[in-house]
Order: C-alpha cells, then structure tokens, then sequence
C-alpha cells in the first residue's frame, strides 16, 4: 500500500514510485488510497485479514480505525525515545550524538510513542553526513524489520514501554534552518555542515551578497591551528576570511573552519581551492553578511 502516483520531475508527468514499480515488478497487489482513512481503503485491508502491518515513512496521521485492524508497526530512524518526530537522523547529527540506530516500535495515536519491539545500534562517523546516514539506517531498517516479523512469528515478541521521562523530540527540517551562525563553535558548525547535507545544505554568503552554500567542511584542531591562526581568531570577528588562497579558512566563535567543498548561487558544487581559483575573495572580508 502507497500514496497514489504523483507528478515528478521538471516536466510534472504523473510516473509511479519506487514502491509502486517494485510492486508490480514483483506481481505483488498494490492498493494506493487517497488517503488511510478512507473508508473503502479500510475494509479492503479488512478484507485480506492482515496478521501485522510494518509503516515505512507513509507520511500521514495514521487514525485508530486503521490501527485497529490489526498490529501496526513502524521503523523509526532514531533510538527512541530519543528524536521522535520527523527529522530523527539529521537531529542526531546536528546535536552531535556519537550513536544513533532504528527503532521498531507498536504505532498509536502520539507521535512515535508506542512499545518498542526491536532495535539496532550503529555509531555515527565523525565526518558522516545526513545524506550517507540515511542510506546506512535504510539497510539497517530492513534488517530490523525482518527480525522484528521474525520474532512475532516465533512467538518470542516483547514490546517494552518508553521512557518518557528522557523522550526528546525534533521538527522538520526547512530552508532557514541550513543559515550558518559564524559566532557558533567549530565543533557545532561542523555538526550543522553535516547535518544540513545533502539538503538543505549549509547557507552564508560572500561579502557581494551572492549565496554561498557548504557541503563539506572541517573544524582546525591540534598542529592544525597553529599560533599564528589562533592570532587572527583572536585579531577577527566569527565569520571573517582569514585565508583565501590554497585553503578557504573562516573563523568562528572559538576557532577556524576549513571550507573544504563549496557551491557559489548559479554554480556547480567544487573544492574551495577550485572557487578560489577564480573568485576574488578578499581576506578579512566577513560570510554571511548577505544572508
């Protein structure tokens, strides 16, 4: 069961989803309501006696008629009760956990606050990106899915409460929310670069006004900020271009990012080496001024 077909593309032609090419390449029925709470949708599903149901990223209110026809379970892609609501991987990310996972947990009526029937850790990379944890916690989602069915039909299922008590929530991700805030941390800046890519990416501007997004950049630590850096941190306001040759070095509230690859408004995404080449970016200008 999906949402029905939609426009895609530039040119908005109504083409089916992946859910629904895989279905028919695997001769599996496929039903798309309009909506889970149409009546019609409801006693179709009736009608095929379902032992359990898995909801994966179905993006609509599921309503206690439907959750009444049988066991609804859901992947989540966060360790609940921790990231409930709908931007679970970024937020780990973006708070800067070391860990994070999928949760298979009972669907009720509050937002991912059912019994938890199953769950798999992994530790997030230090240079990792929302964009490749998604991809790994998709795999990892399938193998918790099959595992969580496996132990309904074993009979060996426990569904255990969540702790309310330690229950943190995130909101969706929108377009200003990728603005970088220079006066922050290194380390949290780094967190925001990755968290905010591949969408929707990390948002300043270059003293002209043109946009200037960051899709991948490093905090200076160690031998790497070297006393003369540490000089300009402390000589320079957050945001300032301290280096615009072979690096692309920017202050912040405590230290120096590296800008590692970057994408002018109207350009291809590069290496900052590849946009200094033919950008006159003059150092002690200021980012994010124009944002």
């Amino acid at each position: 069961m999906t949402p029905p077909n939609r426009p895609r593309g530039r040119g908005r032609r109504v083409e089916p989803s992946p859910v629904a090419s895989l279905a028919d390449a695997a001769g599996v029925v496929l039903i798309q309501p309009d909506s889970a709470r149409d009546r019609d949708f409801q006693d179709q599903v009736r009608d095929l006696a379902p032992d359990v149901m898995m909801v994966v990223s179905y993006g609509e209110i599921l309503n206690q008629d439907f959750l009444d026809l049988a066991p609804a379970l859901n992947i989540h892609g966060s360790l609940l009760p921790r990231h409930r609501g709908a931007s679970p991987i970024q937020t780990a990310i973006l708070q800067g956990d070391a860990e994070t996972g999928v949760t298979i947990q009972r669907i009720v009526l509050a937002l991912d606050a059912g019994d938890i029937l199953h769950e798999k850790r992994t530790a997030i990379g230090d240079a990792e990106t929302s964009g490749e944890l998604f991809e790994r916690l998709e795999n990892l989602g399938v193998e918790a899915a099959l595992e969580a069915l496996e132990m309904l039909e074993s009979g060996t299922a426990n569904f255990d409460p969540q702790d309310e008590s330690v229950a943190t929530h995130c909101h969706k991700i929108t377009k200003p929310m990728g603005i970088v805030d220079w006066s922050r941390p290194s380390a949290e800046l780094d967190c925001h670069v990755r968290g905010m890519n591949p969408w929707p990416s990390a948002q300043t501007s270059i003293e002209d006004g043109r946009g200037l997004k960051i899709h991948k950049a490093r905090p200076l630590a160690g031998d790497d900020l070297t006393q003369a850096l540490a000089s300009e941190v402390a000589q320079n306001g957050p945001g300032t271009v301290i280096e615009a040759d072979k690096r692309f070095l920017v202050t912040t509230g405590d230290g120096v990012m590296e800008l590692e690859e970057v994408q002018l408004a109207g350009k291809r995404a590069m290496g900052a080496a590849d946009l200094l080449r033919g950008l006159s970016l003059a150092v002690g200008s200021t980012l994010g001024l124009g944002v």
